[in-house]
């Protein structure tokens, strides 16, 4: 195959990329469809007194590494925590105005998931149960669900060099599809945790909203957040006191909407660009070489040409021999 011919198939094969993946990074919100009858959790934090019992749980059933304080230690809340690779819930503690308020973090498991819509290879999937689960055959380790991500929950494993993968919650999926309660909620001796379906923990919160005047902020975190989450949360004071992003109801998907489609555009286009500049750098250097042979000629054919001798160049006109 010579240049010319590869070039046109590789400048081919960008352009129809570029519109392939525009095509379904712009189909791209579309992709989560609602589930009504889903599943989650409700997390009341004027009930939970940071007892760690939900971090005990969670460790056991995923069969995580044990931490270096145990769980009875409950100064680890004063501290304030991130999920990370071996701790795929952390509770925490906050001060406001006075009064200790716990709240636990774990995966919120969107409806439109960021970390999803962000994975081109599909690693992660929302399911028709609720739970946003993980496949790490599929995980190509390129940590943008990550970046995606505005509650900041996966966690890459950067300690494992030859097969680093990212951790999260699942809400116990294994679990749910055995019928069992995620370990966390059946773990929670103050029923600060409440699973169900999503519809009727939205309106178990209100009731609670309504029947304890000045109990409750009147806002539950996750009914509109990032789109709508399956993990809601009630608070006495202001979520954002308690640590909760602040993030618009639009969800991840319809927000990096244009920006995929523009950057899957770049990258579609790219063997164009770069064959394009090879193209010219080499016609460049063939004209540069042409030249160098052409000015070689020249001067040969010049060196090449009869000179009179300095003795008849000396002679006066009309002079005899």
């Amino acid at each position: 195959m010579n240049r010319r011919k590869f070039l046109a198939i590789m400048g081919s094969a960008g352009v129809i990329s570029a519109l392939g993946t525009a095509k379904v990074a712009n189909a791209g919100v579309h992709t989560f469809p609602y589930y009504a009858e889903s599943y989650g959790v409700l997390h009341d934090t004027t009930r939970c007194i940071g007892c760690r019992r939900c971090e005990e749980a969670c460790n056991a059933v995923n069969h995580l590494p044990k931490p270096k304080k145990p769980f009875t230690d409950l100064s680890v809340t004063s501290t304030k925590r991130r999920t990370s690779a071996y701790e795929w819930t952390v509770v925490n503690k906050y001060n406001v105005n006075g009064k200790d308020v716990f709240r636990k973090l774990q995966c919120n498991h969107c409806q439109e998931p960021a970390c999803a819509s962000a994975c081109f290879v599909k690693a992660f999937v929302k399911t028709e149960q609720g739970p946003v689960v993980y496949n790490p055959k599929l995980c190509v380790g390129c940590r943008y669900c990550m970046m995606a991500c505005p509650f900041y929950v996966p966690a890459y494993d950067y300690n494992n060099a030859w097969n680093p993968l990212v951790y999260k919650c699942t809400m116990c999926a294994p679990r749910l599809k055995e019928g069992k309660l995620p370990g966390c909620v059946e773990a929670c001796p103050k029923e600060a945790l409440v699973f169900g379906r999503r519809s009727d923990l939205i309106k178990l919160a209100r009731r609670r909203i309504m029947d304890n005047p000045g109990m409750y902020e009147d806002h539950i975190y996750g009914e509109r957040e990032m789109g709508g989450t399956n993990w809601l949360y009630l608070s006495p004071v202001p979520h954002a006191d308690l640590g909760q992003p602040d993030v618009p109801a639009v969800s991840g998907p319809e927000l990096t909407r244009g920006m995929l489609g523009s950057i899957a555009v770049i990258a579609g286009i790219w063997p164009v660009i770069l064959g394009g500049a090879y193209s010219m750098s080499k016609h460049y250097k063939k004209m540069v070489e042409q030249a160098r042979r052409e000015g070689a000629q020249q001067a040969q054919g010049a060196n090449m040409q009869p000179h009179a001798s300095a003795e008849t160049q000396a002679k006066p006109c009309g002079s005899t021999p």
